[in-house]
């Protein structure tokens, strides 16, 4: 044997005895990275390490669900590889709120509208973020609840949405008080008057 080869030797054998204690099943490799939809995967493993370590992320507009880095220990993933779950924003709803309030949702998950007091849902109040990040069906709309009794109720307040500070609207609304005195007068006068 060459001098330079008997020094070498020695090395390669000790190397070879760790890699056996340290993974006796001579399988220290998981094989293929798990992959994943809508995402990607970085090995991160250090150098001379005997565990092989995955890093994932997820594509714009994706939330990663599960463990961010998964390990191969004796030729086994520490955990199964994460989704990427698609994200549907917030829905907007003027005059009510959702159940469940968040900025954003990810694939499958369901929310309820509900409509303040005096409103009512136009569409289906349940709706589910679907996986190309859009509410389905369409969100809903809250639309003020229109009752025969309430007609003067109902003018009142077109009238407060018009007029631009509440000096103005009570001002209105004493004029308004003011007709309905009159008309009242007016309906008196014509039945002591038949």
């Amino acid at each position: 044997m060459a001098p330079n080869l008997q020094h070498v030797f020695p090395a390669v054998h000790l190397f070879g005895v760790l890699v056996l204690l340290l993974c006796p099943s001579c399988m220290c490799d998981c094989g293929i990275f798990p992959s994943i939809a809508h995402g990607s995967y970085e090995d991160v493993s250090s150098f001379l390490s005997f565990t092989t370590v995955v890093q994932y992320k997820c594509d714009d507009g994706y939330a990663l669900v599960g463990e961010e880095k998964i390990t191969c220990r004796s030729s086994r993933w520490s955990s199964p590889a994460p989704q990427c779950q698609a994200l549907c924003l917030k829905p907007e709803i003027e005059d009510g709120t959702v159940s469940v309030d968040k900025d954003q949702y990810v694939d499958s998950e369901n929310v309820t509208v509900q409509c303040d007091p005096g409103y009512s849902v136009v569409g289906s109040p349940n709706i589910i973020c679907s996986e190309n990040g859009t509410w389905y069906p369409d969100v809903p709309k809250c639309e003020w609840e229109i009752h025969t009794d309430c007609e003067q109720v109902l003018e009142g307040r077109k009238l407060m949405q018009c007029l631009p500070s509440p000096e103005d609207v009570k001002m209105a609304l004493e004029v308004y008080k003011l007709s309905l005195e009159i008309e009242r007068l007016e309906l008196d006068l014509k039945l002591s008057t038949s």
